[in-house]
């Protein structure tokens, strides 16, 4: 049996009819950039995260940079940032010419602690950034509990955590502003790029809708050097379908980490995602750690050969990145981020995902490891 890693096929054809829809409706009144179908999905995405504003752009990378150059953030400013994460958090950084400061990560969740950014406030420290990774929120109660004290901005990166949430609120409403990423593979996704900007600032919404447009808010009359980044509407509409099926497939989700974590359990040199059942953790990956020693490109192998799509994410942490090269970092800086990142084999897991496809990934991981 072949299971993908992600099958974006079937979750299209699930609602295949929905997303023509929309997509027809766009057609007909040739409204390709910007209007009411793009205004009725920013009032969807941001009623559904509990938000008061979202704003539609290109991509998830935009989402963080335009959120930091619209607070001000630039040369001279740091902001901090776990050192497990997709290149994109600290791009998003370099993008308006301030300093990413990486930190490690809790060996257990692989998330940012405030013990972890506390460790690395300087007097430059401007944006503390935690990253929603995998799917699960950051311990964000603590986190805001040490940006008041300590009088800094909060921008989530939640470009995987789309609908995570805890009794304080769901992702994107912690901070001043959130970046999501609605990339194709993502809980939500687009038919290609597009992102969003969560906040409960008028003034910054205010900001983000003028720079994402070319500083415009009337056309031809430019308030403010911006830039052309705009989610497109076809985009808009392809999400705004797919948002209405978001809790139901996150659910999913949910299962298919239970079903693994009751399969696996009898290996015990695994160590497999926590079960977090209280919504906080949307398993947009079910990422499970390698024996230390254990041959992770021949167990990935085996399993490609016998139909798995499993995967790595992350092989490479930032700061050993050719990109770069000139942060003040080397190899055994991170030891968490390091470690995890040559042991680390992403399961497939996503909505449709039956239990007969489940079983083959179970079998096949238990076959490679005794290779």
């Amino acid at each position: 049996m072949k299971v993908p890693l992600v099958d974006l096929k079937v979750n299209f054809l699930s609602i295949e009819a929905e997303i023509r829809e929309g997509m027809e409706e766009v057609l007909g009144k040739t409204m390709f950039a910007m209007g009411p179908i793009l205004d009725d999905f920013e009032e969807k995405f941001a009623s559904y995260c509990g938000a008061p504003h979202a704003v539609g752009v290109s991509s998830g990378l935009e989402a963080l940079t335009i959120a930091l150059r619209c607070l001000g953030v630039g040369p001279g400013d740091e902001v901090i940032l776990p050192a497990n994460t997709f290149i994109a958090t600290a791009l998003g950084v370099s993008g308006v010419g301030a300093t990413p400061v990486l930190v490690d990560v809790d060996p257990k969740t692989d998330l940012v602690t405030a013990e972890g950014f506390a460790s690395a406030i300087t007097p430059k420290t401007k944006v503390l950034m935690p990253v929603h990774l995998y799917g699960r929120l950051a311990p964000m109660k603590e986190i805001m509990e040490l940006a008041q004290s300590k009088n800094l901005m909060v921008i989530e990166d939640a470009a995987q955590a789309h609908g995570a949430k805890m009794k304080e609120g769901k992702a994107g409403t912690f901070g001043v502003a959130a970046g999501f990423s609605f990339f194709p593979g993502k809980n939500l996704g687009a038919f290609g790029d597009g992102g969003a900007i969560t906040t409960a600032d008028d003034e910054l919404a205010k900001k983000i809708r003028l720079y994402r447009n070319y500083g415009s808010e009337v056309k031809y009359y430019h308030q403010v050097q911006g830039s052309n980044n705009r989610l497109d509407t076809l985009q808009a509409a392809v999400l705004r379908a797919k948002l209405r099926h978001l809790d139901e497939w996150n659910s999913k989700r949910l299962a298919a980490a239970s079903y693994y974590n009751s399969e696996l359990s009898s290996l015990s040199e695994i160590e497999r995602p926590e079960l977090v059942e209280d919504g906080s953790h949307v398993y947009h990956l079910y990422p499970v750690k390698l024996p230390r020693g254990a041959d992770r490109d021949k167990v990935l192998k085996s399993m490609n050969e016998m139909g798995i799509g499993a995967g790595v994410h992350y092989p490479i942490p930032i700061h050993l990145q050719e990109a770069y090269a000139e942060m003040p970092y080397k190899e055994g800086d991170f030891p968490v981020t390091e470690d995890h990142a040559k042991r680390m084999i992403s399961l497939p897991v996503f909505p449709e995902i039956t239990e007969e496809q489940q079983a083959a990934v179970v079998t096949a991981f238990r076959k490679s490891l005794e290779l």
